[in-house]
């Protein structure tokens, strides 16, 4: 069942999903050689906790950190902990707001010193794949269109996408429907009505796109091993606009590449 969200219930959202931006600009401050993915997680923690928020995924179904931070192979779902990062790696940084009684969601996918021209590309294309679907969740569209618009730009450029982990609606519940596959066909799917808040989540391989779930029931890596990238917005969609609620503008100001 969707659940559409009122006006006053979409500014909520939007109000955590400032705070959220800006527990991504802190943690974009830290993201470099010899860092910690346990002390990233302590950042945000901190920082949402400070702002009147509550990390959406703490506590999850059993998560046990505040972040989802997935380095190089690992698409999403990785654990902060010991792991110290490395010149060349890539690391997504998945994070959520729970502000008020409603959940927000957005990622980013960093390169950390000097990375490979083949996995900058990659990581450019799965953005700007990003905004792709987002101009396609407007009123009147369908779930479809959002997925089509994406596989078929990546997948133009040699790339492939994830076909079992999708984005989602959210609100109370950080999980909701509709599903928001980053694959498909033009006009199908639930139709997009105004009220429907969607997270929309490109995960997109450059290898293959087949995946493999780890031993602790949450890791989820490249069967091939080869770089993973993510990121992702949360939308309201209105009948006159679509309006990006998350921003990553925080990030961008702290972490140029």
């Amino acid at each position: 069942m969707i659940h559409y969200k009122t006006s006053e219930e979409v500014q909520i959202i939007k109000q955590g999903a400032q705070i959220l931006g800006k527990a991504h600009g802190e943690v974009a401050k830290h993201i470099k050689e010899g860092v910690k993915t346990s002390f990233l997680d302590k950042i945000a923690e901190e920082y949402i906790r400070d702002n009147n928020g509550v990390p959406s995924f703490k506590g999850y179904n059993g998560f046990p950190s505040s972040l989802c931070i997935s380095v190089n192979e690992v698409v999403v779902h990785g654990f902060p902990g010991s792991y110290v990062l490395k010149d060349g790696d890539i690391i997504s940084v998945d994070c959520g707001v729970f502000h008020q009684g409603f959940h927000s969601d957005s990622a980013y996918t960093y390169p950390v010193g000097e990375v490979s021209p083949q996995v900058l590309s990659l990581l450019k294309a799965t953005k700007d794949s990003l905004y792709l679907g987002i101009e396609k969740a407007v009123f009147g569209n369908r779930i479809g269109d959002i997925g089509f618009s994406i596989q078929k730009f990546v997948e133009a450029k040699g790339y492939t996408v994830v076909r079992e982990l999708v984005g989602h609606g959210l609100g109370k519940s950080l999980h909701e429907a509709p599903e928001v596959p980053n694959y498909g066909k033009k006009g199908s799917g639930p139709l997009l009505k105004a009220g429907m808040v969607l997270a929309i989540e490109p995960m997109v391989n450059l290898g293959t796109r087949n995946i493999v779930q780890e031993r602790d029931g949450w890791t989820i890596r490249t069967a091939d091993r080869k770089q993973s990238a993510h990121y992702e917005h949360t939308v309201a969609i209105f009948e006159d606009r679509t309006e990006i609620l998350t921003t990553h503008q925080y990030i961008e100001e702290n972490f140029k590449f």
